[in-house]
């Protein structure tokens, strides 16, 4: 098939990624009475993450109910079906071929779609072993959370003693995978000074199955030839000691899928580097949205899906055709702060979702002064209630944006 075979068609609004956040968005556009509402995922199947995690623990914060992974994924792809919006798997986005038209390929061959609005919701992923630069030989048992949790969904071997690197919440779903797979978990490893979840979820783990937590040390070796036969750590202090194990499972460190962003020339925020967008997921690019973990990578499956929900009202708005006026003023973070999202502002526009900014720190922070200024003024000063955990969520109130000023320099976030 040549270029101009390709079937070329238009919909009203086009989202690629049916992950929590994609499949809310639709729903919520397709029930409002939008004409054509078409989710892509390259997946043979729809639901993103949420469908490999057979736990409870989802649900909470967007459908007020808990619910394992798989059950939860099903009700969200009932909901979109259900009010309207086409459903298509095992379809990739290759590119874009004008402004809001994409191509892509699948089982029916090429395509070129044409849409009034493209929400991106692709999600993040972890970074695998090869980009964390871990020496090593490189036999087999070595994954990231998502790549053992497809093994254990599909019935694969997963070997019988691991060893988990990382303390945050994907790390904790990594130890249930494979107790229920029936293996061992001989440790959790973490550069951190302490575990970067839930209390009570790290106090339930060690207690239900005794898997101790190593502090301040990183992997600094892998061995094994045909199999992997041990993880060689480095602590702090410069000691180094060897666990014997067959499997390893690289959790979190996660980066955003914005490859298709990035090919449309789309900014990216250097602290996300997810597009960076405004109060209202609009992108720098015309009509183009972005939504859930490409933009806060990584948040729970619930948080993806109300950005969905919220960010159905910014693009009803532009399908209606309000002028596209994304937030003029970048917000930029300084270190040990990480990110900020959303990361771009109208100060006389409207205020994030949930009325608050959410933000990252590189460690732990005790009550730490939040300060906003822009151009050596101050905006807003306050002190976190609480302590602000590296790979854990903080959040900023928004009522200082009005403050603003809309022709200065880009507004700072500093913690003191």
């Amino acid at each position: 098939m040549t270029p101009t075979d390709r079937i070329h068609r238009s919909v009203d609004v086009l989202v690629i990624g049916a992950g929590p956040a994609g499949l809310a968005v639709a729903a919520r556009l397709a029930a409002a009475g939008v004409g054509r509402v078409e989710v892509l995922d390259r997946e043979q199947r729809a639901g993103g993450i949420p469908r490999h995690c057979d736990h409870t623990g989802f649900g909470l914060r967007d459908l007020r109910r808990v619910m394992t992974g798989p059950d939860y994924a099903r009700h969200h792809i009932a909901a979109a079906i259900r009010a309207g919006a086409v459903l298509r798997t095992g379809v990739t986005a290759t590119g874009w071929a004008a402004p809001r038209t994409v191509d892509i390929t699948g089982p029916t061959g090429l395509e070129r779609i044409t849409a009034t609005a493209v929400v991106l919701a692709t999600g993040a992923r972890e970074r695998p072993r090869s980009a964390r630069l871990v020496p090593g030989t490189r036999p087999a048992g070595v994954y990231t959370t998502g790549q053992l949790q497809q093994a254990v969904l599909h019935h694969q071997s997963v070997g019988r003693r691991a060893v988990i690197v990382g303390a945050e919440r994907v790390s904790y779903s990594a130890v249930a995978t494979l107790r229920r797979a029936g293996a061992e978990v001989a440790a959790m490893v973490t550069d951190q000074p302490r575990h970067q979840t839930h209390p009570a979820r790290h106090l339930g783990t060690r207690l239900r199955h005794g898997v101790p937590l190593i502090t301040d040390a990183t992997v600094a070796e892998l061995t094994g030839r045909e199999r992997l036969e041990s993880v060689r750590l480095r602590h702090r202090d410069g000691r180094t000691a060897a666990i014997g194990c067959d499997t390893v499972v690289f959790t979190g460190d996660w980066i955003p899928e914005h490859e298709l962003a990035r090919s449309a020339g789309i900014a990216l925020d250097p602290g996300t580097r997810g597009p960076a967008t405004d109060a209202e997921f609009r992108t720098g690019e015309p009509g183009v949205f972005a939504v859930g973990n490409l933009l806060h990578p990584v948040e729970t499956a619930d948080v993806a899906a109300l950005d969905g929900r919220f960010a159905a009202g910014p693009v009803l708005r532009h399908l209606a055709g309000v002028p596209w006026t994304p937030g003029p003023l970048p917000v930029r973070v300084e270190a040990p702060l990480l990110w900020i999202s959303p990361n771009r502002l109208t100060p006389d526009g409207p205020r994030p979702p949930r009325g608050r900014f959410t933000l990252r720190t590189t460690r732990f922070l005790t009550r730490p002064v939040l300060t906003v200024s822009q151009d050596g003024r101050t905006l807003h000063r306050g002190r976190l209630a609480s302590t602000a955990a590296p790979n854990r969520p903080f959040h900023l109130p928004a009522d200082w944006i009005a403050g603003a000023d809309a022709h200065g320099g880009p507004v700072r976030i500093t913690a003191d």
